[in-house]
């Protein structure tokens, strides 16, 4: 697919591999719609954007576990962009634990955000898509949603869900010409793996956003023809 005039729209967009995702897809000449719960950061990323590339930007301020707010969100984006080409579910939250330390409302928020906050956006952003007859949607999951470690029960578990979520879209929605696929990878050098103290490892070595990125637009680059349930990328020090 050429990206150029395309509408894609991510959400978790305001740092990390989000901020990555709308900066490489700029540079590909697609229009974008960003969605994160800071408008200081979708602003600043949206006058980047536009002083250097000639794409339209809109932005969303949500809450995407708030299932009103998500589809308000989607709703604005719509009417700003049109039906949209490519959805890329980014947003989403990590932190570790034993299961019986972790506080339950921090274990339920992983589902909420991680899970519920995917289910709550694609919902809305579906029956357009249907109805154009085309589409692709990238979930960012993890090898997490792979295999579970020691006090990562909460974020394995929205991971896992929302593998198997994808996988069961993508056989519903393949008869409309619209492709679900999850990326998986492994830790990456952000904010979010910092703050939850994972081990970021050589700098030089370590994954970057722009790997996950660079992933996301191979696989939105793809021949219609072509079906995928994951792609996975893997840094040095797995997790």
């Amino acid at each position: 697919m050429d990206l150029r005039g395309k509408s894609v729209v991510i959400t978790g967009a305001g740092k990390g591999i989000g901020k990555a995702l709308a900066m490489a897809l700029a540079k590909e000449g697609a229009n974008l719609g960003l969605i994160s719960r800071t408008s200081g950061d979708l602003e600043a990323l949206k006058s980047a954007l536009t002083e250097v590339y000639d794409v339209k930007v809109s932005i969303a301020v949500a809450d995407i576990a708030v299932r009103e707010e998500a589809e308000r969100a989607v709703a604005y984006l719509q009417d700003e962009l049109g039906t949209f080409d490519a959805l890329i579910n980014n947003a989403g939250i990590a932190k570790f634990g034993t299961l019986v330390e972790m506080d339950p409302a921090d274990w339920e928020s992983h589902i909420q955000v991680n899970l519920y906050g995917t289910y709550y956006v694609t919902r809305a952003a579906l029956p357009a898509m249907i109805e154009k007859n085309g589409g692709n949607i990238i979930n960012i999951s993890s090898t997490a949603g792979e295999r579970g470690f020691a006090t990562g029960s909460a974020y394995c578990a929205s991971k896992f869900a929302l593998m198997g979520m994808t996988e069961a879209l993508a056989q519903e929605v393949r008869k409309h010409n619209i492709r679900v696929v999850a990326l998986t990878p492994s830790t990456v050098n952000t904010g979010l793996a910092s703050n939850a103290g994972l081990k970021i490892g050589d700098e030089d070595r370590m994954m970057q956003p722009e790997d996950v990125a660079e992933l996301a637009l191979t696989a939105l680059k793809l021949p219609d023809r072509v079906f995928l349930k994951t792609a996975g990328l893997w840094t040095t020090n797995p997790q």
